[in-house]
């Protein structure tokens, strides 16, 4: 079992980009499913809310998985680690793009997390270089 909150990897600022993103995600969910959780004029839900769902979901799951990889000792776990945190942020990014174009006043804040993850991407590309 890993210990997340006792190692130095929180002072990585990949770790804490990730920390950052996944608390602006969950707030620009929050706001977002206001408007997407209403129903439509024939009575079916928004399939666009469960894009907001998963923005928080694989938030989530960024900052462990960098501690994984920062823990690990054999190369080709923490490889395994690296992948799994590069396809988190791929699908975060789908994901904004989706919600993105839905109907929701929120559009504007999605294009922030966008652009976060851009951040988020390029310090991930030396973040694995340097493991």
């Amino acid at each position: 079992m890993y210990n997340y909150y006792s190692s130095d990897f929180q002072k990585s600022a990949i770790y804490r980009k990730a920390i950052d993103i996944f608390i602006l995600s969950r707030n620009i969910s929050q706001y977002v499913q206001d408007d997407l959780s209403k129903l439509k004029f024939d009575g079916k839900e928004d399939n666009n809310i469960y894009f907001s769902g998963d923005i928080i979901y694989q938030s989530k799951s960024l900052a462990p998985e960098i501690a994984k990889a920062e823990l690990e000792r054999y190369s080709d776990n923490k490889y395994k680690h690296i992948a799994s945190v590069k396809r988190l942020t791929n699908r975060l990014y789908k994901n904004c793009r989706h919600l993105e174009n839905c109907n929701s006043n929120g559009k504007e804040y999605i294009s922030i997390l966008r652009h976060e993850l851009k951040k988020f991407k390029q310090l991930q590309s030396v973040w694995s270089l340097t493991l």
